[in-house]
């Protein structure tokens, strides 16, 4: 589902729901196909930037036209919507598919799993439009791989800016992994007291 801006972007500070590129591990963010090594992390930028593409785009290798998005996070994200600019003439991609919290998929892998959602797209130049995502399945995102199988009908897919809308919870990345660490239970932990002859055996 695409929702359309309802205000004028003027009158209303859009840049304030647009956060979550400041959450992009962008050292991390790949892509799959890119013409360009690491061109697709010129694509995350300020909403009042989405139209400058003077750092360079995403583009496709010609007559191959599918591209694979890899987006983690620093923490982990609620997702609401999602934005995208794409080229013109026919460049635009016309489908999306989303995976969360899967690392290392590839086109074999996106043509085989079940996508948790995708949406049929449309050319939009000027970035006004948003993609709505089943929000309850976009909970504790802690990285998103975007699939764009195929474009408006030309030889390369170009995508100039990625918008994602949503809110980051407090707990970084790093900072999960420490707590699941220090949860783990340390084997010397339950010793029991058979060795002293309290009689009860140490747990399996």
């Amino acid at each position: 589902m695409a929702c359309l801006h309802d205000h004028s972007c003027e009158e209303h500070d859009c840049s304030s729901t647009w956060t979550l590129y400041k959450h992009i591990d962008l050292s991390k963010v790949s892509a799959l196909n890119e013409a360009v090594s690491g061109s697709v992390k010129s694509v995350f930028r300020a909403w009042d930037q989405r139209l400058n593409s003077s750092e360079g785009y995403l583009e496709s290798n010609e007559g191959d036209p599918e591209l694979i998005v890899f987006i983690p996070f620093t923490s982990d994200v609620k997702l609401k919507s999602i934005s995208i600019i794409g080229g013109a003439d026919g460049t635009s991609p016309a489908k999306m598919r989303a995976f969360i919290n899967r690392d290392g998929i590839d086109f074999s892998d996106a043509q085989s799993m079940q996508p948790i959602q995708e949406w049929d797209l449309v050319e939009n130049f000027q970035g006004l439009l948003e993609f709505q995502t089943r929000y309850s399945k976009f909970q504790s995102v802690a990285n998103i791989t975007l699939h764009f199988p195929e474009n408006f009908g030309a030889e390369t897919t170009q995508i100039h800016y990625i918008g994602l809308k949503g809110e980051a919870t407090q707990l970084k990345r790093d900072v999960v992994a420490t707590i699941v660490y220090e949860l783990m239970p340390n084997p010397s932990d339950h010793k029991t007291r058979s060795e002293s002859g309290g009689g009860l055996s140490q747990v399996e």
